[in-house]
């Protein structure tokens, strides 16, 4: 049973547990003599570790994705938890309980997937349901949806994030849509489903969350729009401009060409669907961020890679306005 997990580190404690290896790296101290860099990770977070002695004994003995029982101690740096290994060694798989490492979704997926069934049994348009239930129905799909994460590390980035993201926006689509009457709900919907399927084959989740070959080589979007057009394919009838206007969604729900789009938000429902998937992943990205900060000093989070700045945490007791951070 594992020891501790990174939510339970403390300053100045001696720590003896495993860890999944996320990140790794030989650096050169100034002396030229190596060291290992490392990003340790459970299913509760992760935390820096340096290596600075007998790094050439245990190097070449495990890589990323390997789990390694590590003693050490917690430091601070920076105003972060630092672990200093002093002993490694790698852990064979019948050691670990994988659920210890991996982080996923607190609901339950098959309650979520329902819900999304639900919603799709009441689209009107018959063309857009059955492209919808020709994915849903698709038993090696659904498995894949119901496991992807929805991002590699900046929202949603759990077991079942994918799924749990997806429901969500159907959620918003369905609660913004009547506020304005022109838009096709059934259209919106099919977007906010469809948008990121391609994650499902984008990215590799077996061990540390990362690209896959084809991830890296044509991304999620290329990837889910030949998702779509073998479907469509099949579906006879199909109207052509039916399926562009699909197609213009997907290509389109990052919403700028600096976040991968190729193209703009052109049509209503194509800028709704960018507008409501933009609001669900970046709350989701801010509450994490604030609940999981590591940053021991004030207010202030550390600065956010998402956001481009740190987040306030909110005013600890005894504070005011005038507080100076």
């Amino acid at each position: 049973m594992k020891e501790s997990f990174v939510s339970d580190l403390q300053a100045n404690q001696q720590v003896t547990t495993t860890f999944l290896v996320k990140a790794k790296e030989v650096k050169a101290k100034k002396t030229g003599e190596p060291y290992l860099s490392l990003t340790l990770g459970d299913r509760s977070g992760d935390v820096d570790a340096k290596m600075w002695d007998n790094v050439e004994e245990v190097e070449s003995t495990f890589d990323r994705d390997d789990f390694v029982k590590v003693k050490g101690l917690i430091q601070i740096y920076r105003n972060r938890p630092q672990l200093t290994i002093h002993k490694l060694r790698r852990c064979q798989e019948h050691e670990v309980d994988f659920a210890d490492y991996f982080p996923k979704t607190t609901k339950d997926v098959d309650t979520m997937f329902e819900e999304i069934l639900n919603m799709v049994d009441g689209i009107g348009n018959p063309h857009l349901r059955e492209l919808l239930m020709a994915f849903l129905l698709d038993d090696e799909f659904v498995v894949k949806f119901k496991q992807a994460p929805a991002a590699k590390s900046l929202h949603h980035a759990w077991l079942g994030g994918l799924l749990e993201h997806t429901l969500s926006l159907c959620r918003l689509c369905r609660i913004v849509a009547p506020h304005y009457p022109e838009i096709d709900l059934d259209l919106l919907l099919t977007g906010a489903i469809l948008h990121d399927v391609g994650k499902t084959e984008e990215l590799s989740y077996s061990r540390s969350f990362s690209y896959t070959n084809e991830g890296q080589l044509l991304g999620h979007m290329i990837i889910e729009l030949e998702m779509i057009n073998q479907r469509i394919i099949q579906i006879e009838g199909f109207p052509n401009h039916l399926k562009t206007l699909v197609q213009h969604m997907i290509i389109s729900h990052h919403g700028e060409y600096e976040f991968g789009s190729p193209k703009l938000p052109m049509f209503l429902e194509a800028l709704l669907l960018h507008c409501l998937d933009n609001l669900d992943s970046k709350v989701e990205a801010m509450q994490g961020i604030l609940k999981n900060d590591q940053n021991l000093g004030g207010n202030w989070t550390s600065a956010s890679q998402m956001f481009g700045r740190p987040l306030f945490k909110g005013f600890r007791n005894g504070d005011d306005l005038s507080t100076k951070e």
